[in-house]
């Protein structure tokens, strides 16, 4: 049976484990072809390894075609082959998916500039720089032909970056750093037919491992109608259908794949508000007006932080 990604030429980063493996697995499965990239460290990102070849292999063995790349994402020079890899190897790209990523936790006060700096360059520079690297391409493939491309960039967040977590503020802003990023990316290449959506998974990785949460598991530990609500590829479909030609009017969007639920997640918003009037604030004054109509008893559900 045909697959809704038949044709198709994808780069998944941080596919070698956890939810990328998940990822790269299902995008096969429905027809694509895969460059896995995967540094091979472990989740602090330490180290170097060959993770990349065992989901070459097994996605080899089920019938479709896959080639590892083993670079940093944090790297200008990595970023830019790996997304060159699929256009050398099978003539085009079409779908990028970044879910490279580390963790470094500690609370604020002990937290190293290095431990910040790491975790921003793996996080937000390496999903800013695939997506340069593709954006480049498509809108060049755009101007050389029908003036568009059907390109696909799916960015990871995280609960940490949208809501927040303690211990995680190198995480967290990088999170949070990406969903800024992926609403720009959506309004700029929205001209050339590119979407750029978020998705914001859940299950039991290497990443999660190091919160005490158990041992991590794969994707491939489970049957493919077997559902186990830790199961780090649970989110996967959801990123196979926003890769797809389905997919096509989707863009700007976040969706939260947890466990068995799916939910669209929406940003910053204004939740309640108040005018002057047309005279200046006074700060004498304000703080009554915030505490009581914006925070207060007159907008419910809004309540001053403790």
């Amino acid at each position: 049976m045909a697959g809704i990604l038949d044709g198709k030429v994808a780069l998944v980063t941080g596919a070698g484990h956890g939810i990328g493996r998940g990822h790269a697995l299902e995008l096969a499965r429905q027809g694509a072809r895969v460059v896995i990239n995967d540094l091979g460290g472990n989740a602090k990102g330490e180290g170097e390894g060959r993770d990349a070849d065992v989901v070459v292999d097994i996605i080899k063995a089920r019938g479709g075609d896959a080639v590892a790349d083993y670079g940093n994402v944090g790297d200008e020079a990595a970023a830019e082959a790996m997304v060159k890899r699929g256009i050398d190897q099978w003539g085009r790209l079409d779908i990028v998916v970044n879910n490279a990523g580390i963790v470094r936790d500690k609370a604020i006060w002990n937290m190293s500039v290095d431990d910040f700096d790491l975790v921003m360059n793996v996080h937000l520079r390496g999903t800013w720089l695939t997506c340069r690297a593709a954006a480049q391409h498509w809108r060049a493939v755009a101007k050389a032909g029908s003036g568009r491309y059907p390109g696909r960039i799916i960015n990871t967040t995280s609960g940490a970056g949208l809501l927040g977590n303690f211990g995680q503020t190198n995480y967290a802003a990088a999170k949070a750093g990406i969903a800024g990023l992926t609403l720009t990316l959506a309004v700029e290449l929205a001209a050339i037919g590119v979407t750029a959506n978020l998705i914001s998974p859940g299950g039991l990785t290497r990443i999660s491992s190091t919160l005490g949460m158990g041992a991590p598991k794969e994707p491939d530990d489970f049957g493919p109608d077997e559902f186990d609500p830790l199961d780090p590829s649970l989110g996967s479909p959801a990123v196979a259908w926003l890769a797809s030609d389905e997919a096509q009017m989707v863009s700007g969007q976040c969706i939260r794949a947890v466990r068995d639920r799916l939910s669209v997640l929406k940003g910053w918003h204004e939740a309640a508000g108040i005018t002057s009037g047309g005279k200046r604030w006074k700060t004498e004054e304000i703080g009554k007006i915030l505490a009581t109509d914006l925070f207060g008893t007159r907008a419910p559900g809004l309540r001053m932080g403790g």
